[in-house]
């Protein structure tokens, strides 16, 4: 028979052991985040006294707190009331005109703007009595060819869109089959062909995928949609799509302005970490500081140079506007840095807690969160990079134990 005192120590023991293994149903966040051995964190108040630091200067993989970085840049670039441009043209040198679209990389040219664009093409050409285009060429000169980042992965999923010069709908196609049919699943976005032959190679029944890999396949797919709304505007619009660059002495039809400012832009990509509207930002930098036409490395020349200058950072690195790369790097000190100058902004940010505004990040074993605490009328400002495997929502636990730490 065992003695009671063994059978005691034995429960102790256990008990002790199922405590180590559940620290955070048990133990404070706090407390298992210090037995992290690959992880940083720094949180003050609005003065900058540390309230909580640890390994504060060291490098992480930072995941999609990088999206941080890419929006701080283009804010204090173009300015919040910003809003991304889109060109069209007619050559007319045919019997039926043809629309030329020379794109930018405005991220958010959602089917919604289209309409838009279609409602104002419509009424200039019918003032010039033109209700018959031949097709449509495309301009898509001022990002590179084929670009893909670094990070992106080859899937069909919405996050791993491509980017383009001339995008809808987030390179993406929303679809549905209804008795062995084709159609939109969104009311708002007519199908084409393109649509249809992405969806056919789908196993789901409705589901929201990329247009693929191939640029041209995105490029397409814009032309086609865009075709589509204006033959509601009651235009004949024939099928053929072609590319090229615009001649420097066609005259401009009309240059439209997105109905989005760039606060209205950033404001989604934080709250849902839109990983397409981070990279055509930073690609879009790219090519205004290093010259079109946009491509990776501009991207990261781009990044190195302007933070470099800004911040006076020397040990960092990132090669990417999302925070996709395993090989991008940054310290929590560099994000509290970004904090600071971001702090004009602070409203773009979502509240993912209680009094708790941030930018989370996640990859395969990676967890971040960076952001401020409203704490009575401070926002304090607070990063924590972990680059270990996590508990489900552990890092908002953590910010929420962080906002309850004494001053």
């Amino acid at each position: 028979m065992i003695p009671a005192r063994a059978i005691l120590v034995l429960i102790t023991a256990l008990l002790s052991l199922v405590f180590f293994l559940l620290p955070t149903s048990f133990a404070s966040s706090l407390d298992t985040f210090n037995r992290y051995h690959s992880a940083g964190l720094l949180y003050l108040d609005e003065s900058g006294k540390v309230i909580k630091k640890k390994r504060a200067d060291e490098l992480f993989v930072p995941a999609s707190t990088t999206k941080l970085v890419t929006a701080w840049l283009a804010l204090n670039h173009w300015g919040e009331r910003h809003r991304f441009k889109t060109d069209f043209y007619l050559d007319e040198s045919t019997a039926n005109p043809t629309l030329w679209i020379k794109g930018y990389g405005d991220p958010f040219l959602v089917s919604e703007e289209l309409i838009i664009i279609a409602r104002t093409i419509g009424e200039k050409l019918k003032a010039r009595d033109i209700v018959k285009l031949a097709g449509i060429r495309l301009d898509t000169s001022y990002f590179a060819s084929n670009i893909k980042l670094p990070g992106t992965a080859s899937s069909n999923n919405p996050y791993d869109a491509i980017p383009s010069a001339l995008a809808a709908n987030f390179n993406t196609v929303f679809a549905v089959k209804k008795n062995g049919v084709i159609v939109s699943a969104e009311e708002q976005t007519p199908i084409t062909a393109t649509a249809r032959r992405i969806y056919r190679t789908m196993k789901g029944h409705s589901e929201r995928v990329n247009t693929g890999p191939d640029q041209e396949v995105a490029e397409r797919y814009f032309a086609e949609l865009m075709a589509e709304f204006l033959r509601r505007e009651a235009l004949e619009v024939g099928g053929e799509i072609t590319w090229g660059q615009v001649p420097e002495t066609r005259p401009l039809l009309y240059r439209h302005l997105n109905t989005r400012t760039l606060a209205d832009v950033i404001k989604p990509m934080m709250k849902y970490s839109t990983n397409f509207v981070a990279n055509q930002l930073v690609l879009m930098l790219g090519a205004e500081y290093q010259g079109a036409s946009a491509n990776t490395d501009k991207v990261t020349l781009t990044l190195k140079q302007q933070l470099s200058t800004e911040f006076g950072w020397k040990n960092y690195y990132l090669e990417d506007g999302a925070g996709l790369s395993r090989n991008n790097r940054l310290s929590p000190v560099q994000l509290i840095d970004v904090l600071g100058r971001f702090r004009r902004w602070k409203h773009l940010l979502p509240e993912i807690e209680p009094g708790i505004y941030a930018k989370s990040g996640s990859l395969i074993g990676i967890s971040a969160l960076a952001g401020y605490i409203k704490k009575r009328d401070e926002w304090r400002p607070f990063a924590v990079i972990i680059n270990q495997k996590t508990p489900y929502r552990f890092r908002n636990k953590l910010a929420v134990e962080l906002s309850k730490q004494p001053d």
